[in-house]
C-alpha cells in the first residue's frame, strides 16, 4: 500500500478515535502544540527527534506523520538518513528494520 494512502488511513482511524475520546483528543492536541512552540529548539529539531523516537519505538503510523511533517519543514534525505542513523543505533536490529521504512516513506512523499 502506497504511504500517502498509509497515512490517509491513519488520519481517517484518528479522527473516528477523537470522535469518541474528544476531551481526551483535545487535551493531547493541546500538548502537541504547546511542545512544538516556543522553547529553545526550533519546530523541524524537535520533528527530527520524534522521528527518531518513532522509529526506535517502531510506530509506523507515527514514522509517517512526522516524516510528512518533516518534508513540509524542508528537511533534506541526507538530514533524514542522519537522524534514521542515531535511532538505529539506540534501538538496534529492530530500528534498522522500521529506519528503511521511514527511508521509503520520505523517498515517496517527497517525489
Amino acid at each position: 500500500m502506497p504511504w500517502q494512502e498509509k497515512i490517509n488511513d491513519t488520519r481517517k482511524g484518528l479522527r473516528n478515535l477523537n470522535g469518541a475520546i474528544p476531551d481526551t483528543a483535545r487535551a493531547f492536541g493541546a500538548l502537541g502544540a504547546a511542545v512544538k512552540q516556543g522553547g529553545t529548539l526550533d519546530y523541524k529539531t524537535k520533528e527530527f527527534i520524534a522521528l527518531g523516537i518513532s522509529v526506535a519505538d517502531r510506530c509506523e503510523p507515527c514514522i509517517m506523520l512526522h516524516t510528512e511533517a518533516l518534508i513540509k519543514a524542508g528537511a533534506s534525505r541526507d538530514e533524514i538518513s542522519d537522524v534514521l542513523s542515531m535511532a538505529v543505533q539506540m534501538g538496534g536490529g529492530p530500528s534498522m528494520m522500521y529506519a528503511s521504512k521511514a527511508l521509503d516513506c520520505f523517498d515517496e512523499l517527497s517525489a
